[in-house]
Protein backbone atom coordinates (compact mmCIF):
# COMPACT_ATOMS: atom_id res chain seq x y z
CA UNK A 1 0.00 0.00 0.00
CA UNK A 2 2.94 2.44 0.61
CA UNK A 3 5.65 0.55 -1.56
CA UNK A 4 9.02 -0.91 -0.31
CA UNK A 5 12.33 -0.30 0.46
CA UNK A 6 13.17 -3.18 -1.48
CA UNK A 7 14.48 -3.26 -5.50
CA UNK A 8 14.30 -5.98 -7.77
CA UNK A 9 17.12 -6.34 -10.55
CA UNK A 10 15.62 -8.12 -13.17
CA UNK A 11 16.65 -9.34 -16.76
CA UNK A 12 13.49 -7.37 -18.64
CA UNK A 13 10.54 -9.24 -18.90
CA UNK A 14 7.22 -7.65 -19.35
CA UNK A 15 5.76 -9.69 -16.37
CA UNK A 16 8.66 -8.78 -14.35
CA UNK A 17 7.73 -5.08 -14.62
CA UNK A 18 3.69 -5.41 -14.13
CA UNK A 19 4.27 -7.26 -10.67
CA UNK A 20 6.61 -4.52 -9.87
CA UNK A 21 4.12 -1.78 -10.57
CA UNK A 22 1.36 -3.82 -8.75
CA UNK A 23 3.39 -4.28 -5.43
CA UNK A 24 5.22 -0.88 -5.51
CA UNK A 25 8.61 -2.32 -5.70
CA UNK A 26 11.65 -0.19 -6.93
CA UNK A 27 12.11 -1.99 -10.72
CA UNK A 28 15.73 -2.08 -12.57
CA UNK A 29 16.77 -4.07 -15.35
CA UNK A 30 20.43 -5.14 -15.44
CA UNK A 31 22.19 -5.38 -18.65
CA UNK A 32 23.91 -7.95 -20.49
CA UNK A 33 27.39 -8.13 -17.81
CA UNK A 34 24.97 -8.20 -14.87
CA UNK A 35 22.77 -10.73 -16.55
CA UNK A 36 25.67 -13.30 -17.00
CA UNK A 37 27.07 -12.46 -13.41
CA UNK A 38 23.54 -12.78 -11.97
CA UNK A 39 23.07 -16.81 -14.01
CA UNK A 40 26.20 -17.59 -13.02
CA UNK A 41 25.34 -16.64 -8.93
CA UNK A 42 21.87 -18.65 -9.38
CA UNK A 43 23.78 -21.78 -11.19
CA UNK A 44 26.23 -21.49 -8.11
CA UNK A 45 23.32 -21.86 -5.90
CA UNK A 46 21.32 -24.69 -8.00
CA UNK A 47 24.70 -26.50 -7.99
CA UNK A 48 25.13 -26.26 -4.28
CA UNK A 49 21.66 -26.81 -3.30
CA UNK A 50 21.55 -29.93 -5.41
CA UNK A 51 24.55 -31.59 -3.46
CA UNK A 52 23.30 -31.04 -0.56
CA UNK A 53 20.01 -32.88 -1.26
CA UNK A 54 21.91 -35.89 -2.86
CA UNK A 55 23.84 -36.22 0.39
CA UNK A 56 21.59 -35.20 2.94
CA UNK A 57 18.00 -36.20 1.29
CA UNK A 58 14.69 -35.80 3.20
CA UNK A 59 12.97 -39.01 3.99
CA UNK A 60 10.23 -38.40 5.40
CA UNK A 61 6.60 -38.04 4.21
CA UNK A 62 5.22 -35.25 5.65
CA UNK A 63 8.44 -33.29 5.53
CA UNK A 64 7.98 -29.19 6.12
CA UNK A 65 11.64 -28.44 4.55
CA UNK A 66 12.58 -26.70 7.50
CA UNK A 67 16.15 -28.34 7.23
CA UNK A 68 16.57 -26.43 3.17
CA UNK A 69 15.68 -23.29 4.70
CA UNK A 70 18.36 -23.68 7.65
CA UNK A 71 20.97 -25.28 5.43
CA UNK A 72 20.24 -21.98 3.03
CA UNK A 73 20.99 -19.50 5.77
CA UNK A 74 23.60 -21.53 6.53
CA UNK A 75 25.30 -21.35 3.35
CA UNK A 76 24.67 -18.17 2.92
CA UNK A 77 26.18 -16.79 5.71
CA UNK A 78 29.89 -18.96 5.10
CA UNK A 79 29.33 -17.07 1.62
CA UNK A 80 29.18 -13.47 3.31
CA UNK A 81 31.93 -14.22 5.41
CA UNK A 82 34.31 -16.11 2.59
CA UNK A 83 33.63 -12.82 0.80
CA UNK A 84 34.84 -10.42 3.25
CA UNK A 85 37.93 -12.46 4.39
CA UNK A 86 38.90 -12.22 0.49
CA UNK A 87 38.36 -8.81 0.65
CA UNK A 88 40.76 -8.67 3.85
CA UNK A 89 43.21 -10.99 2.91
CA UNK A 90 43.59 -8.87 -0.87
CA UNK A 91 43.02 -5.43 0.94
CA UNK A 92 46.01 -6.40 3.52
CA UNK A 93 48.03 -8.52 1.49
CA UNK A 94 47.99 -11.26 4.17
CA UNK A 95 49.12 -14.17 3.35
CA UNK A 96 47.98 -16.29 6.56
CA UNK A 97 51.49 -16.68 7.88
Amino acid sequence: MYGSKYTIYTDGASYYNQACRWLRIKHIVYDSNGKNIMERAIQYIKDRTECFDDYFPCNKDDCNKKHVINWFKVFTTYLNVRIDLSKFIRVFNYDGG
